[in-house]
């Protein structure tokens, strides 16, 4: 008897360190942009209502668990932050595809009317990490993507 309670418990132990290895990531994303900001001195208009999410970015807000973002719309440069975590892996594919769709156009608008800033665009990205999405189009967009990266837990 002791042995089958020693099997078991060693089972569950097991069961629970591999649950710990690949678990639900977990991030504060108004918490992640406002260190962005911080960190890289912006000042952007906030996107903030998943209404607004909708308009801008084709976003369903029945796919939103939370969201960050913001935008800053000049001639020079377009800045814009979107940071999404999706309520489950088809609505993070969705998120993932009108991000998409919006990178390809400001790639395209670039390209035509702003080409000198066409090389920092390039670099930039749409990323999705479980059901976590974003798109980062600024300048500093790869340190900026690191501290979102290092967020989510």
């Amino acid at each position: 008897m002791k042995r089958i309670i020693a099997i078991v418990l060693a089972a569950m132990m097991l069961t629970a360190a591999f649950a710990g290895c690949g678990g639900t990531k977990n991030a504060d994303l108004s918490g992640v942009l406002t260190e962005i900001n911080t960190k890289y001195d912006l000042s952007l208009t906030e996107i903030d209502t998943t209404d607004k999410l909708n308009k801008y970015y084709g976003i369903n807000p029945e796919d939103v668990k939370q969201f960050a973002a913001e935008t800053n719309q000049n001639n020079n440069a377009a800045i814009e932050i979107v940071l999404v975590e999706a309520v489950d892996s088809d609505a993070a594919a969705r998120v993932e595809t009108a991000l998409t769709t919006r990178f390809n156009s400001i790639v395209q608008q670039y390209s035509s009317y702003t080409p000198e800033k066409l090389d920092m665009v390039k670099v930039c990205k749409v990323t999705k990490d479980g059901n976590f999405v974003s798109m980062i189009v600024a300048d500093d967009a790869a340190g900026m993507s690191e501290v979102y990266n290092s967020s989510i837990k």
